[in-house]
């Protein structure tokens, strides 16, 4: 039986993908895999940064779910052209007063590289084609039946995705994963430990359901592919 920690170390669980995916939480908060600057934003690295960010990302969305996205952004960009304008006046004027020459204002991040790289675009790519390809080859796993354990198991979450859509409309949704983009990362990396306990715990009282549901429907005993074929060349 995959416990939380062989799921994490060896990334997927062989016996039962799709509750390891959902249940183990090594698959979901990897700091490492993180950008640095990302890393220390979702993890409070730099409290004063981070809130900051999660002050400013929460108004947005919150301002967005009242608003259209086209005055949102009409607003912040002239309430950000303002403050940048009246900062170069205020510096311009500083300087001409104490007869300094500190330059721009803001120089260090108009010189900035922006620019994206070739090797930077072709990795994002790759990755993004991988997590594409690996998306969709399991969700035809999942409609054509390959396990109907799991294809159950799907439907019943689905069933469950539908009362959240008639609770929840798609902002709010945002909102929310927004938040907890901000807020579940940190409380299980100092609640690890008994979080993974506790998981352990349902995915092995889910593993052992499924394990008697699978012996009670013959159909949801599938052989690997190989045997199967072994078998039908056998009755050739």
């Amino acid at each position: 039986m995959c416990t939380i920690g062989e799921a994490g170390q060896n990334g997927v669980c062989k016996q039962r993908p799709l509750i390891c995916s959902i249940l183990d939480p090594n698959a979901w908060f990897k700091p490492e895999r993180l950008h640095p600057q990302v890393e220390s934003l979702i993890y409070w690295r730099d409290v004063k940064k981070s809130g900051i960010v999660f002050g400013a990302g929460l108004i947005t969305l919150v301002a967005i779910s009242s608003f259209s996205v086209i005055s949102v952004f009409a607003y912040l960009s002239l309430l950000a052209l303002v403050g940048t304008v009246a900062f170069r006046v205020y510096k311009s004027v500083t300087q001409a007063v104490q007869k300094t020459n500190d330059g721009h204002p803001f120089k260090e991040y108009l010189e900035l590289d922006l620019t994206l790289s070739q090797e930077k675009v072709q990795h994002f790519a790759g990755v993004a084609v991988a997590h594409i390809n690996g998306f969709v080859a399991e969700l035809r796993r999942l409609f054509l039946v390959e396990d109907i354990i799991d294809s159950i198991k799907f439907g019943v979450i689905l069933w469950v995705f539908t009362y959240i859509g008639a609770w929840f409309n798609g902002m709010t949704l945002v909102i929310l994963a927004f938040v907890s983009l901000f807020t579940l990362p940190k409380v299980y990396e100092n609640n690890k430990q008994s979080i993974d306990t506790y998981l352990d715990l349902v995915r092995n009282k889910l593993t052992e359901i499924t394990d008697k549901i699978r012996v009670a429907l013959p159909i949801g005993n599938k052989k690997p592919v190989a045997a199967a074929a072994a078998e039908s060349d056998k009755d050739k």
